[in-house]
């Protein structure tokens, strides 16, 4: 009988943790892709983001629940349960679980720390051959998929700079035109698994 509440509790503690890892996925996605090398996923569970404040919310209910459960007085003054409770029914393993959630749920503002920083080389071009675009890029929602698609575009052998901004969706490129064409700088960031949206005007 007195299992119960704590087998409870640990459901609450569990969903709210799913909740946290489900709303960040769309941003720990692209980090994983890139730190595993395989950049076609990295836009998976984009679909996500436009549902992420609704599973914040449920994440913050869930655990608010987890909480009152744990801290709200036990009135049967013939139970002497919970004398010597398992780690996962204990305020420590919830408190854990809080501030791995409040972690997830950051993630966004500190995926791109994940990615090295594009070290500036000094490279000399004849001006005539410097050409800069702008790309529409769909599927982008965290500073992480910019660092995504950022990396895929410079490590193009020809690109000399790349601003990307999941803000307004756009990548601004400059790039020598002698060695490399916008066509092969839009697959580099087509096999990262946001798409280039060729249909927009430029």
């Amino acid at each position: 009988m007195n299992d119960q509440p704590n087998n409870s509790d640990t459901k609450w503690i569990g969903a709210g943790l799913i909740a946290a890892f489900v709303a960040s996925l769309c941003c720990i996605t692209p980090v994983f892709a890139f730190l595993a090398g395989i950049g076609g996923i990295a836009s998976t569970f984009s679909w996500v983001e436009p549902i992420r404040p609704y599973l914040i919310g449920l994440t913050a209910l869930l655990l608010a629940v987890a909480w009152y459960q744990k801290l709200k007085p036990k009135w049967d003054p013939e139970c002497a349960c919970e004398e010597n409770p398992s780690f996962w029914q204990t305020k420590g393993f919830l408190g854990i679980v809080t501030v791995l959630a409040a972690v997830l749920l950051a993630f966004p503002y500190y995926s791109d720390s994940f990615f090295p920083n594009q070290e500036k080389q000094v490279v000399y071009v004849q001006e005539s051959q410097v050409q800069t675009i702008t790309l529409d890029i769909e599927g982008m929602t965290c500073t992480g998929c910019e660092a995504t698609v950022e990396n895929a575009a410079s490590n193009v052998d020809g690109v000399l700079e790349a601003n990307v901004s999941y803000d307004t969706g756009k990548a601004i490129i400059k790039y020598d035109g002698s060695k490399v064409q916008q066509a092969d700088i839009e697959t580099a960031i087509n096999k990262t698994g946001f798409t280039v949206n060729t249909d927009s005007d430029r």
